[in-house]
Parts: structure tokens; C-alpha cells; sequence
């Protein structure tokens, strides 16, 4: 009984097996049947992506200006053309467009990984990808990559195929095909290239971006190399051709009039990658993809960042700057500096750089401090002090230049100071894990560490945080999300993305809120000038309106952001090798140009003010002695507090030394003036 069972569960499997290997061979013959059917596709890929600006005007084109002249494969370099096959597809000849032993491999990690990241793309799928298809990670298009791939196959012989790839791959940087490439890279034609280059050239299209040696020299050698061991492994090169390539020092090209005349480059670049996030694609496919991108930027606040940096920073110095002005009230970025010189490092300081905001850091920590009892005439001593901390370390920060006021002060003439040993103190009262928390609330994202030193800007974070953080201050207290894109649509006319303006999330509390953003405008008041100048002293005279801002610095990095109701804007400052900022004019910068930038930008805006909410008071404050200032104080500024917090006790110091001068001034007066006096 038991051997029957056996026999009829053997029967059975090999039945499955069977009809699995039937169903295999009949599909098979279906689509190479239905392949020859539909005959040879059609070899031509002339779907360019547009960018507009938020006006509908273009602002770039991906293919626009590229070489796009077809190269034949006899006229390109051989080294080339086997350094591409070594790296991407050493069996390209053997194969009739499925590398079967390479796809068992990836598809067995892909299942184990549950994901579509594992590659084993033979050269005429990426092909077929390039011409026919979306680069969507998906398994409805790898089925359609692969039908393609079928009738490539079919119907074109093998140097065609190479040829075709060839002249569309993307190389980055906006040349698609070898020839662009070789030009942009090595002023050369693809005919031209040598070993060195070919094998670099060869690396690139695996990680346009990743990989160029225009973006990170090191990490294009290691992959050259790489590439140059495949071909000396497979013996396409000898052994002293490997080692002389490897060892060859290779010159780039200096300037690329492609590039100089895009708008927004950086913006450009940050547009693509956040298109390829929405849609779930390559970067490449979106390059190539035939959509209309349109985008947050305003063409005439791009160019005006763009001219502010250049004039403000001396042509010789070697610093650097990261620029970005949003729209707080939306979050759509309209305009984008990610460095000085495009063509030189396309390495975007605004996003992808980390760096440490110093005291612009110091609005989360008072926006914490106001929830936790904090006033604006809230009275702190300002003074040398070392703290000793819980785990038993001391901790000694200083004010700039080592300037204190060695009494106490108010919370608004801290800020406008930027004293930070009142900051370190706020600090470890309201504690370092609840300014972590409240960063997080401004959209910081970026790792954060509990620590005193937090409040000075100790953490490296993105300029793009930054400014989204300062934006919630500007609207009032509502979330939003910074983003360049506004609307996609595909090569058919269909629109695929469009943002959506979320539903007001109130955040933060929109009476503290409030009160900060006024405290910010302090740094721009003189009233408030102590035991030093009010930090945006050297700017003051060059505004035209109510702005409220703070700057930072550390040794390596200069930074100011501030906004109006309508913009907000931060400038970076900075060596990329992190190297000590020791000139004067340097540190200046970025406080120079947000001014201009800003006094510009609002010349043709209503001059708007920020919104008083209900349920906050503003009262004269003598800002020295943070009580209600009197006809006899010599300063007196407006300062917000929520109702039933405002102060009632009036100074009186000052009235005694207004009353001792005017003694003074009488007893030097004539006998006939103090009659007079007498009916005054």
C-alpha cells in the first residue's frame, strides 16, 4: 500500500515537472513567434525631458546642446568597446540576450532580499531599457524589458546592438553616447580615446553621478581599475597595458559652454533626482524619459542668488557657498546655489553637504525654552562659567572674541548677542533631549546628539533643513514640505505627479511662535546693542524692511539665515576641506549676500508684516533690566508675551541716573536759566 502511494506521489511530481517544462517551452515559442510576428523595433529614442520654472518658462533640457550624432562602431576607440563588454557584459557574443547563469544568481538574491535591487542586465536589455521602456523597479517592466531584449535579438546583428548602446548610454553630467562623452570629459573623439580613458568612460554608466571622476576622482579610479583588471583577467589587454593604464594620469577637460548656460544647475540636478524619487525611478530614466517637469524655481530670484554670490566673494578665494530660498508659506524651493562653480563640482552643497549651523542653531532651542516658562525679559547671568556636568566632565564654552556682559541679561538681548553662555545654560534647563525633540518638530532630521553643545550648533546638519525649519517660523508654525517639483507629465501628455498643498498641520504653537520670530528681528535692532554690537549690525543699514534672522559660526563655517513673510533664505559659507576661515572679508559673506539677496528680492512685494496672533501683548521693555521701560530709560524695545505673563514692575534704575544727570545740567546753568526753569 504504502509503495503504491509512493508510486503515485512520484507519478504526480513528475507529471508537475513535466507540465512546468511544457508550459515553459510553449511560452517560449509564443513570444519568440509573436516576436518575429511583430517584427524588428525601431531604433530611434528622441524623447528629451523639459524643466520649466514656475512662470511655464523652459529653463533647461536634458539632451539640449548634446552631441547626438550617431558614431558607427568601426569608428570608436576598440578599447572602449571591450572595456564596456568586460565590465557590463563579458558574454555579450555568447548569448542571445539573457546571460541565464547570471540571472539565477541576482534573481536568487532578489528573492532572498525581497527586492528588485540585485542586477544582472545583459547589454541589449539595458539597451532595450533605453529605447522602449520607463526605468520603474518593477516586475511588469522587467517582463517588458526582457520581450524587447527577445526582438533586439532577433532582428539585429550583435555590433549593432553594441553600436545602439553605445550612443544613448548616459555618461552623466548631460552627454548620453560615447562620442558626447568623450568630447565633455577629454575633448576628444570616441575614436581618439585611449586605454586610461576608455576604461574610465567605461565605468561611468553604472553610476552616472556615483561615478564620474568630475564628482569624485577617487572613487571613478577605483572603478577604472577594476574595469582594467576585467580586461587583463578576460585577456583582452596584456599585462603592461594594464599597468600603464592603471598608472596613466588623466586630464579632464577645464569648461563646458553646455553647462555654464543652464539655468540653476544644481536646482536642475536636485529636480531630476526628486523626479526619479516620485516616480520610482532611475535617475537616467527620468533624464531620458520624454517628461515636462515643472518646477518651484523663480528664474529671476535664481539668477539674482546667482549674481549676489559672485559679486560679494572675491574671484581668487577658494571658499565656497551653499545657497536656498523657499517659499515658507508652500515650501517650494524658487531658488538653488549648490556651489560656486558647476563645471568645477557639481557637488551640491545645499543638500548633500552636512555641516554645522553654529549659533543659527539656537532659535529651536528657545522656541523650547518658551515652552518651558522662558519670556523674552527672562534674566540669565553672562559670564565666564565651566559647567560640571552629569557624568562628571566640566564643560567651558565662550562668546565670541570672549566679550560677556558679566551680569545678567534678558533672553532677547541674548539672542540678538548671541551669547552663548546664556544658550548652554537654557540648555541644560529645559535639557539637551528636549531640544532634540523640538529639532525634530522644525523637520530636522539629521542625527542629533544630547549634549550641551547642542545649543551652539555642534551637530552637522543640511542647509535645506535649516531653511525648512526657519520657514515653519515664517508661516506661523505650519509643517511643510520643501520640494522643486510642481507637476510631471509623461511623453504622452498625461500628468503622472502633481503636488498637493497638504492641509495646514499646525506644529508648532502659534503664540510662541510669534514671540520668537520678533526676538529674531532683534539681532537687526540696535536697542538691544549690550557688551557688544547686535550681531546683524553690519547689515542693518542695507535692509529695507522687518526681517527676522540669525547667523552662526564656527571655525569652518560661516552661516546666516533669516526671512520675511514671503522668503526665507539661508547662505553657507565654507572650505570643503573643512580648513579654519581666518580671513575678515570671508566671515562677512554670507551675512552680505542674504542682505542683498533679500533687500532685492523684495523690492517689487508688499511690505508685509509678520501676523500678531490673539492672545499676545506687546509692552515697552527696558532690555537691560527686562522690566517695563520708562520715559527716563535710555533703550526701550517692544517686546510680545502671551497675556497674563507681560511684565507690570516698571524700571526705576534709570530714573535715578536720568535725575542725577539732569542735577548736574542744572547746577552748570546761568542764574537767569533757572528762572526761567522755575516756569517750565
Amino acid at each position: 500500500m504504502a509503495k503504491k502511494r509512493k508510486i503515485r506521489i512520484h507519478k504526480l511530481f513528475l507529471i508537475s515537472i513535466g507540465s512546468l517544462f511544457l508550459t515553459g517551452i510553449s511560452l517560449f515559442i509564443f513570444v519568440y513567434l509573436l516576436s518575429f510576428v511583430l517584427g524588428p523595433p525601431e531604433l530611434a529614442n528622441d524623447q528629451n525631458t523639459i524643466l520649466y520654472s514656475s512662470s511655464g518658462e523652459i529653463i533647461g533640457e536634458q539632451h539640449e546642446g548634446e552631441n547626438r550624432e550617431w558614431v558607427n562602431l568601426k569608428d570608436m576607440s576598440e578599447a572602449v568597446i571591450q572595456a564596456t563588454v568586460a565590465i557590463e557584459d563579458r558574454n555579450f557574443y555568447e548569448h542571445h540576450g539573457f546571460d541565464i547563469k547570471r540571472i539565477f544568481g541576482a534573481l536568487l538574491k532578489d528573492i532572498q532580499t525581497w527586492s528588485l535591487k540585485e542586477g544582472a542586465s545583459t547589454l541589449t536589455q539595458q539597451y532595450a531599457r533605453n529605447l522602449y521602456l520607463s526605468h520603474e523597479k518593477t516586475w511588469l517592466r522587467k517582463m517588458k524589458e526582457a520581450f524587447y531584449t527577445v526582438r533586439l535579438e532577433m532582428f539585429y546583428s550583435k555590433d549593432k546592438i553594441l553600436e545602439g548602446y553605445l550612443n544613448t548610454i548616459y555618461y552623466g553630467h548631460g552627454a548620453y553616447g560615447i562620442e558626447s562623452a568623450s568630447n565633455l570629459f577629454f575633448d576628444t573623439s570616441s575614436k581618439q580615446l585611449t586605454l586610461a580613458q576608455a576604461s574610465m568612460l567605461a565605468g561611468i554608466p553604472k553610476g552616472p553621478t556615483y561615478y564620474s571622476p568630475l564628482n569624485d576622482s577617487k572613487r571613478a579610479e577605483d572603478r577604472q581599475k577594476q574595469i582594467l583588471q576585467a580586461m587583463y583577467q578576460q585577456g583582452k589587454i596584456t599585462e603592461m597595458e594594464y599597468k600603464q593604464a592603471a598608472q596613466a594620469k588623466l586630464v579632464y577637460k577645464k569648461s563646458n559652454a553646455q553647462e555654464k548656460e543652464r539655468v540653476g544647475p544644481y536646482f536642475q540636478d536636485f529636480v531630476i533626482k526628486e523626479a526619479a524619487d516620485l516616480l520610482n525611478m532611475e535617475v537616467e530614466g527620468i533624464r531620458s524619459g520624454g517628461y515636462q517637469i515643472h518646477t518651484t524655481l523663480q528664474k529671476d530670484h535664481q539668477l539674482l542668488l546667482e549674481e549676489q554670490i559672485n559679486h560679494a566673494i572675491t574671484p581668487t578665494s577658494e571658499v565656497q557657498a551653499g545657497a536656498l530660498a523657499m517659499n515658507p508659506n508652500t515650501g517650494g524651493i524658487i531658488a538653488m546655489v549648490g556651489g560656486r562653480n558647476y563645471q568645477e563640482s557639481s557637488f551640491n552643497r545645499t543638500v548633500q553637504a552636512k555641516r554645522q549651523p553654529g549659533s543659527s542653531f539656537k532659535p529651536f532651542l528657545y522656541y523650547a525654552a518658551l515652552e518651558n516658562g522662558y519670556k523674552p525679559n527672562t534674566m540669565l547671568p553672562s559670564k565666564p562659567t565651566t559647567f560640571q556636568l552629569a557624568n562628571g566632565e566640566t564643560y567651558q564654552p565662550s562668546n565670541y572674541n570672549g566679550y560677556y556682559a558679566n551680569k545678567e541679561i534678558t533672553l532677547a538681548q541674548a539672542l540678538a548677542l548671541s551669547d552663548n553662555i546664556y544658550a548652554v545654560k537654557t540648555n541644560l534647563f529645559v535639557g539637551p533631549k528636549t531640544l532634540v525633540e523640538t529639532a525634530r518638530e522644525f523637520g530636522i532630521t539629521s542625527k542629533l546628539p544630547e549634549v550641551p553643545s547642542l545649543a551652539l550648533g555642534s551637530a552637522a546638519v543640511s542647509m535645506k533643513e535649516m531653511v525648512t525649519g526657519y520657514s515653519m517660523l515664517a508661516n506661523g508654525g505650519y509643517k511643510i514640505d520643501a520640494h522643486s517639483i510642481s507637476k510631471i507629465i509623461d511623453h504622452n501628455g498625461k500628468t503622472v505627479y502633481k503636488h498637493k498643498s497638504e492641509k495646514k498641520n499646525q506644529i508648532l504653537d502659534q503664540r510662541k511662535t510669534f514671540i520668537l520670530t520678533h526676538l529674531m528681528t532683534g539681532m537687526f535692532d540696535h536697542e538691544l546693542d549690550g557688551y557688544m554690537p547686535v550681531t546683524g549690525s553690519t547689515i542693518t543699514d542695507q535692509l529695507n524692511r522687518l526681517y527676522a534672522g540669525k547667523s552662526g559660526s564656527t571655525n569652518s563655517d560661516s552661516w546666516m539665515i533669516g526671512f520675511s513673510p514671503s522668503i526665507a533664505t539661508g547662505i553657507w559659507i565654507g572650505y570643503d576641506d573643512n580648513r579654519k576661515i581666518e580671513k575678515v572679508a570671508e566671515e562677512r559673506y554670507a551675512k552680505e549676500i542674504w542682505a542683498d539677496f533679500m533687500r532685492k528680492s523684495h523690492e517689487n512685494l508688499p511690505n508685509e508684516t509678520f501676523s500678531v496672533p490673539s492672545g499676545v501683548i506687546g509692552v515697552p521693555v527696558d532690555p537691560t533690566t527686562g522690566k517695563r521701560a520708562t520715559p527716563y530709560c535710555n533703550t526701550s524695545r517692544v517686546m510680545f508675551f502671551e497675556k497674563g505673563t507681560e511684565p507690570h514692575e516698571y524700571c526705576t534704575e534709570h530714573f535715578h541716573h536720568n535725575q542725577e544727570d539732569k542735577d548736574v545740567k542744572r547746577e552748570d546753568k546761568s542764574i537767569v536759566e533757572k528762572i526761567f526753569d522755575l516756569f517750565d
